[in-house]
């Protein structure tokens, strides 16, 4: 085996906020609700993902300032915020605001690129710029100028009984040292790295080799040294990973059972890349906290990461979430190095 592996530092968690459409404050609630559970089990961190135009939470912003005022402790991340929907601008003022409520935990991800399903979008979101809009990392540049304090405007004074100021408000100094990057290629881990930031790595990367081996845990750990070959900290710069991972310890023989068949199912794309994109998925890593921290230490990406965001499964209910998180802080967290919570 290749030497001994980061002592992991930092355990979160990302869920995707599924909710019914004749019901959506129920699922939000839940999703709440588990934020809440995770701060009382001791994770680190709890993230949001981003869904437009469908069942899962589609303003992460606003559902982190929410847990923000029911939380004290636990980090608030994105995984992550896709910037072809938004106006860099006005997100780096509504990220700004949930810092200061949140009392600076809050970990912002973001990617670059077309909105999916642009073409049935596009006259929607941008009516009239649709086909001069800038989806690449220019629009995360812009993003991080604004959140680090750059003017976004020439014009700062006062005008009749209001005062204007050249930058975004409110500032908050240290949101820029918490941006992340969601990225699945060398180029975007290079790029993450040059400009300072985090770097999230998940359970999808880009096969770019056509020729193969398409081996995800080397492509991934290619990933990582990229960034950090780039980035002014080296190898003290953050990377977080976030693999699917279902501990079974105190499940139910029905809970294994639905566990195992959803990995079964999603077990065939991880054979080979999948899509014009050729990305590809990792298994999703299901087994008694024993058995899923003996696979991770033999991770090769997983073995040069002391942080991760590992995902919790789409379609579950609220009751399995809440006995995998509860396997995860208390048996697979130590497993993994890192101390159950007082």
């Amino acid at each position: 085996m290749p030497p001994t592996p980061r002592p992991l530092r930092k355990l979160g968690f990302l869920t995707i906020g599924l909710f019914d459409a004749a019901d959506p404050g129920r699922g939000h609630e839940s999703t709440l609700g588990i934020i809440e559970l995770g701060e009382r089990l001791g994770f680190d961190s709890a993230w949001v993902r981003h869904r437009h135009l469908q069942y899962g939470i589609s303003s992460p912003v606003a559902v982190l300032a929410a847990a923000s005022q029911r939380t004290s402790r636990i980090e608030l991340g994105t995984a992550v915020i896709p910037l072809g929907w938004e106006n860099p601008l006005r997100l780096a003022e509504d990220l700004a605001t949930v810092d200061v409520l949140s009392g600076g935990r809050l970990n912002p991800g973001v990617s670059v690129g077309p909105p999916n399903h642009y073409d049935q979008v596009k006259d929607a979101l941008y009516p009239d710029t649709a086909d001069t809009e800038d989806f690449g990392h220019e629009r995360v540049r812009r993003l991080l100028d604004f959140v680090r304090g750059e003017p976004a405007t020439g014009f700062a004074g006062t005008e009749g009984f209001e005062v204007f100021a050249p930058t975004v408000q409110p500032h908050s100094p240290g949101l820029g040292r918490r941006l992340w990057y969601g990225g699945a290629s060398l180029r975007s881990a290079r790029w993450a790295g040059e400009h300072g930031m985090n770097f999230l790595t998940s359970s999808v990367v880009k096969a770019e080799d056509p020729a193969g081996p398409w081996d995800f845990a080397e492509i991934q750990l290619s990933h990582i040294r990229e960034f950090r070959a780039h980035h002014p900290d080296g190898d003290a710069a953050r990377v977080s990973q976030g693999l699917v991972v279902i501990p079974t310890d105190s499940a139910t023989p029905e809970q294994r059972a639905k566990y195992a068949a959803y990995a079964a199912q999603r077990l065939p794309r991880t054979a080979s890349p999948q899509g014009p994109a050729r990305l590809l998925f990792a298994p999703d890593l299901v087994g008694t906290s024993a058995e899923i921290a003996e696979r991770l230490h033999a991770h090769a990406a997983f073995r040069e990461v002391d942080e991760v965001a590992f995902a919790l499964p789409f379609t579950f209910e609220h009751e399995d979430y809440v006995q995998i998180l509860t396997d995860m802080a208390t048996l697979l967290g130590p497993a993994l190095g890192r101390p159950a919570a007082a």
